[in-house]
């Protein structure tokens, strides 16, 4: 890569005296920019050097990549007369003369507590509709097939068991989550919300404290008193701690943290908290019973802007009570929300897939085909902001197809019974009787969407130069850069660190969840040592010592990345032992983290790693498994 050329197509495109602040970090240039509308983003989106673009929380970041982010850098400075920052001061940067939004802040805040979860409530979800399948009847006959093959009893009887778990102990998987968000210790969360569960707990009944009558309320299903006690937790024994000589906080600081939150809790945050819990469900509720398929589609056509905000990652903690309030008190409407989600993603998918099969430009048509996957399986991110926000009318067109479909759902009273990827593969989640209609409506959903997209990209392709055609010499360019197939050898990449490997569309970063730095996997890590994945040179160290960069000696190249956002610890809690230019064998130390210190800072301690010329190969898959240790095959990479 030519690095002062890129920099120079990069402050051409911005603008030269458009920069208020400029910092980078181990994928990408992250800006502040004084005046968007005079960006020129097809510069940037037909410029192949440039991996993606996008905005969040007021920085617009283009993806460079590892190893050459940091000259692209160096020279974007230089030529833009830019006074270089850090990336915690380009945050100070960004909200300045801005206030923080209150509601922003704190549904950032629930998604940082429930996307962590989320992996276990879609299993129980989908262990409970296969539940549904076998004992629903009017299914495949009139009697449930439970009833027609009384072999398979025990077996339902078993997933029953397994499905419900997940939800009726809900409570201690927030209580972990929420722990860690908030700072406090995790197993001190987890006891938190054990006690608030516990099968000692008596309904109807209530202890004699001095006096004081306290319900032996049982918090099984409930999320927001959870939250509440757990946060109250995080404050006392944060107080503790510091106060406290440390020859007694040991002991004495989790025993006063969860006697004294647990009082509270009983007596007065759980009461109150289960009160806006129950209030805020039935006001939805009311909503959808009072407005019918009208609101549906209401929701329809916002649900996808909603996603945007980031709103949606607060509705898991109202379906739950959806969800069990139907299939275990035998009440309620079942969970429309899911039903919704489902038409939006479906929608949003089909528009994307009318990108792709509007454009002839090769890296548009390559990025739309993806997006189209994944949106159609239910997330919607790389579809939403690598395709279909760019050119604005695909995601207009999926809002009406999706606001039609939720409509028709609502009017046909289709609900979820369970939790699930909301999607084509959503009716595994759908009431028995409803997946008819439930399918019926995700077709009307796409094709709505589609043909919507396809006829207007069609119909002002003069004003879409990347669908029409693109660079219209794109196809007589000589393949240059990543494009060049390498006849690179095949080989294995194996984990860096000991913990529980996740996909990496599960990463909660957007860039590589949306695999714009290429196929990989992630680590939730239980171990502070990282490792060499495989023999190779060091090409990447930052100062920061929270990311590696490693070219195999075959010639995969592999970027490590400790945490998310991390580049703002400058370093604190990481620690390296290699430098740029090194030679490792795999299993040779790299370095370490520490992981409690990091996630009490407010940061995501999850290990990412991605092959970053994951198009010089083949293939790039991740191996499947769930706990791995360093030195275990992660990831195969095929030429």
């Amino acid at each position: 890569m030519d690095h002062k050329k890129v920099a120079n197509e990069i402050v051409s495109a911005v603008g030269k005296d458009n920069f208020a602040a400029a910092a980078h970090c181990a994928t990408r240039l992250r800006l502040v920019i004084k005046d968007e509308s005079k960006l020129n983003q097809d510069a940037l989106d037909n410029n192949d050097d440039v991996k993606g673009t996008f905005k969040t929380n007021g920085q617009y970041q283009i993806i460079i990549g590892p190893g050459d982010v940091n000259n692209v850098y160096d020279e974007l400075i230089n030529i833009a007369n830019v006074t270089p920052v850090s990336t915690e001061e380009l945050k100070n940067v960004t909200q300045d003369g801005k206030k923080k939004n209150p509601i922003m802040a704190f549904i950032k805040l629930l998604s940082d507590i429930f996307v962590p979860i989320i992996p276990a409530l879609v299993a129980g979800g989908l262990l409970m509709a296969l539940n549904n399948f076998l004992t629903s009847p009017d299914l495949f006959g009139p009697k449930a097939l439970v009833e027609s093959f009384p072999i398979i009893k025990g077996f339902s009887a078993m997933i029953q068991v397994m499905s419900a778990a997940p939800f009726i102990f809900m409570p201690i998987l927030v209580g972990i989550s929420a722990a860690k968000r908030f700072g406090a210790n995790q197993y001190l969360g987890a006891a938190l919300a054990m006690i608030m569960v516990s099968p000692d707990l008596i309904a109807n009944q209530s202890w004699d404290i001095f006096g004081l009558t306290v319900s032996q309320n049982n918090y099984y299903y409930q999320v927001i008193p959870v939250l509440a006690a757990v946060y109250i937790l995080s404050l006392i024994e944060k107080y503790l701690h510091k106060r406290l000589p440390s020859a007694v906080d040991f002991t004495f600081t989790p025993l006063i943290s969860l006697m004294v939150t647990g009082f509270l809790t009983f007596v007065i945050v759980g009461p109150v908290m289960r009160l806006l819990s129950d209030g805020v469900t039935n006001g939805i509720v009311f909503i959808y019973q009072t407005l019918g398929f009208v609101g549906t589609g209401i929701f329809g056509l916002l649900y996808s802007p909603i996603v945007l905000t980031g709103l949606h990652q607060s509705f898991p903690a109202i379906e739950t009570q959806l969800v069990t309030a139907f299939t275990q008190n035998h009440s309620g409407y079942g969970d429309f929300i899911f039903v919704v989600a489902s038409m939006a993603n479906v929608a949003q998918g089909a528009a994307t897939f009318g990108v792709f099969a509007l454009t002839k430009n090769k890296k548009m048509k390559g990025l739309s085909s993806s997006a189209t996957v994944s949106a159609l399986l239910g997330i919607t991110e790389p579809a939403l902001f690598g395709v279909n926000l760019k050119y604005k009318f695909p995601f207009f067109c999926a809002l009406i197809g999706s606001g039609v479909a939720a409509a028709f759902a609502g009017l046909m009273h289709v609900i979820a019974v369970s939790l699930g990827s909301a999607g084509f593969l959503g009716f595994l989640s759908i009431n028995a009787k409803s997946i008819p209609a439930y399918l019926l409506c995700e077709v009307i959903s796409f094709v709505i969407a589609f043909t919507l997209t396809y006829l207007y990209g069609k119909k002002n392709a003069a004003k879409f130069a990347i669908i029409d055609g693109g660079n219209k010499n794109d196809d007589a360019k000589p393949a240059t850069n990543a494009s060049i197939k390498t006849n690179l050898a095949d080989e294995i990449v194996n984990a860096p660190v000991s913990g529980t490997a996740i996909k990496l569309e599960d990463v909660n970063d957007q860039v590589f969840s949306s695999k714009l730095m290429g196929n990989g996997a992630a680590i939730v890590p239980s171990d502070t040592t990282i490792y060499a994945p495989i023999s190779g040179t060091i090409t990447v160290a930052y100062e920061t010592k929270h990311a590696y960069g490693i070219k195999s000696d075959n010639g995969a190249e592999i970027l490590i990345h400790l945490g998310i956002d991390t580049v703002n610890l400058r370093g604190q809690y990481f620690d390296a032992k290699v430098s740029q230019g090194q030679h490792v064998t795999a299993g040779e130390p790299l370095g370490s983290f520490d992981i409690e210190k990091i996630a009490d800072a407010g940061y995501d301690p999850t290990l990412i790693m991605a092959i970053t010329n994951t198009a010089d190969f083949a293939n790039v898959e991740p191996i499947e498994t769930n706990q791995v240790k360093n030195g275990d095959p992660l990831v195969a990479v095929t030429a």
